[in-house]
């Protein structure tokens, strides 16, 4: 949790250098990690590329929910957000 709260506070203040167009640049509140095999990082990409457009039709909370349940991990809602 330590590691990811410093990855994100340095990658804010990084990002915010870059212009004006960054002035704004916040993370979300939370944050999920999942390993990926190698032979679908292809796909990792992909859905990174055109991550902006994707969360217009779904959220971040459902979107974890739907991954949660797809790999049979088991979790209790009532820690898993802000």
């Amino acid at each position: 949790m330590d590691l990811l709260e410093e990855v994100k506070k340095h990658s804010s203040k990084w990002i915010k250098t870059k212009g004006d167009n960054y002035a704004g640049f916040y993370w979300q509140d939370g944050y999920a990690a999942f390993s990926v095999r190698p032979s679908e990082a292809a796909d990792l990409v992909r859905y990174i590329e055109n991550q902006k457009e994707h969360h217009k039709t779904m959220g971040f909370q459902d979107e974890c929910r739907i991954l949660f349940k797809r790999n049979g991990i088991e979790w209790d809602e009532r820690y898993a957000w802000d």
